[in-house]
């Protein structure tokens, strides 16, 4: 295994189905432009509520991504 130094971004996925989704979304958005992306921590959750019951879900997460080599 080879040692690897990453560079990590932050982005807040949204969806109204599920903090699952809301991830997945972030995930596959970022990976149209990020390349080498290894790894992804959820930092933060926190939904809309309306009429009583969750309307809509934000999901704030940090992708890891190694770089390129030279």
């Amino acid at each position: 295994m080879s040692d690897h130094v990453y560079k990590h971004i932050e982005l807040t996925g949204s969806s109204t189905d599920s903090m699952e989704d809301a991830t997945q979304r972030a995930v596959e958005r970022a990976a149209r432009t990020v390349h080498n992306m290894r790894w992804f921590e959820v930092v933060q959750v926190r939904g809309m509520i309306e009429n009583g019951s969750v309307h809509y879900w934000q999901v704030v997460l940090k992708i890891g991504f190694t770089l390129d080599e030279t």
